[in-house]
């Protein structure tokens, strides 16, 4: 528990991914990403339950065989990639109260394609939903200026180029711009009346858990790579 507020994790990993086959059990330096959020919640003492929600036997199994517990398998309707997360996490959420027979107060959804995640940013992505009372704390990172919404171009089908948003022609200097900010998947973390209540994941009253560094959040192959290159450079820089 924390703060005695009884705390449901969930590992959303289906076996449907496209971009990369089966990305949940992929390995990142040899462990699979589903494993690697096992590892992180071991760490996190006051949680009192984590689940994967999944519908793929193997995932399962290995989810199992990391600590996590997979005591029901997602529905064929909730495991196409046009299913949101609210969905998925309030199955598993309504599921694993009837499962275990008691009430969650809060959810906090890890992703497995976020492996430069560290117990120390759900902890207090947690810690602060409970201390400022919101309905939801997200993760997030500071959006490097060169991604600003004001500077981004479309391209028409015949090849003409413009502005996404018209302001954009206005900005001379990165200073101009106002900071924006994006989800970096390390963690969400969600009060029980706020996913079955409101039906939002990101509720009436969302506070934003700002992180500093760089994260990434697994797509494609060179983003592998890069998580790669980013754990042996923390792994040599723990050693020096």
């Amino acid at each position: 528990m924390f703060d005695g507020r009884r705390i449901l994790a969930v590992v959303p990993a289906r076996g449907g991914s496209k971009g990369i086959r089966l990305k949940n059990l992929r390995p990142v330096l040899g462990v699979p990403m589903v494993s690697r959020v096992g590892g992180i919640v071991k760490e996190l003492e006051w949680l009192d339950r984590a689940v994967v929600s999944t519908d793929h036997d193997e995932i399962a199994q290995v989810a199992e065989a990391a600590g996590l517990a997979a005591p029901f398998r997602r529905p064929e309707e909730l495991s196409g990639d046009r299913i949101g997360d609210l969905e998925v996490l309030a199955h598993a959420l309504e599921t694993t109260e009837e499962l275990d027979g008691c009430r969650y107060d809060i959810v906090v959804m890890l992703q497995p394609t976020s492996p430069l995640r560290r117990a120390e940013h759900v902890t207090a992505a947690v810690a602060k939903l409970v201390d400022e009372n919101w309905d939801a704390v997200w993760t997030v990172s500071r959006t490097d200026s060169k991604a600003h919404p004001l500077k981004q171009l479309t391209v028409d089908n015949d090849g003409r180029m413009d502005y996404y948003d018209p302001e954009g022609g206005k900005i001379i200097a990165r200073q101009q711009l106002q900071p924006v900010y994006h989800r970096n998947g390390i963690a969400y973390a969600i009060t029980r009346s706020c996913l079955l209540e409101q039906g939002l994941v990101k509720g009436e009253r969302t506070g934003a858990l700002v992180l500093e560094g760089n994260f990434v959040s697994i797509d494609t192959e060179w983003d592998i790579d890069l998580v790669e290159f980013v754990l042996r450079q923390n792994e040599a820089g723990s050693k020096s």
